[in-house]
């Protein structure tokens, strides 16, 4: 069912938005991360950057996104991304994965890299559309099905495209 959202609100990730963060990655992903995962990385990692994207929906605020970036000297490292099924194709991954980015950015990071799901599409589709390349594969990477995972970079970081992409 294709929702009517209004206005997308992206914003740093509280604590309050835990369990909906956790449900989101549940619902989006085969093997989600393991409970406390999030909370470890939003109160307890000094590298981390979290993010999320919010709407409106029956007068209450409602996460639809998430994004979780590593910072390690200078690479932000994707580490998840989640957008919510009823919320897919609308740009809002695009804007919050472009959005966490330009923080990496401003907090000196100069490329990017993450592992992506070789049969993901829709996840490639917007990993590509970012100017990601692909540098190679992790055999096996999945536990799940044992699938391969690509190793995708973008290097360098350029702020100008990424102001752009934030954009509707």
């Amino acid at each position: 069912m294709v929702k009517k959202i209004s206005e997308v609100h992206f914003r740093i990730m509280g604590i309050q938005d835990l369990p909906l963060v956790q449900e989101l990655d549940k619902i989006s992903f085969h093997n989600p991360w393991p409970e406390g995962a999030f909370k470890y990385e939003l109160l307890e990692s000094h590298n981390s950057l979290c993010w999320v994207a919010e709407i409106e929906e029956d007068y209450q605020p409602l996460v639809v996104a998430s994004i979780i970036i590593w910072l390690i000297v200078d690479e932000a490292h994707v580490a998840t991304l989640a957008v919510n099924p009823d919320y897919r194709s609308r740009g809002i991954g695009r804007r919050l994965m472009a959005t966490a980015l330009l923080d990496a950015y401003q907090k000196g990071a100069r490329k990017s890299l993450l592992e992506a799901r070789q049969s993901n599409q829709y996840a490639l589709h917007l990993y590509y559309g970012f100017g990601f390349e692909m540098v190679g594969i992790r055999p096996g990477y999945y536990p799940d099905n044992h699938e391969d995972a690509l190793l995708l970079t973008l290097d360098p970081l350029d702020p100008e495209k990424l102001t752009q992409l934030t954009a509707v």
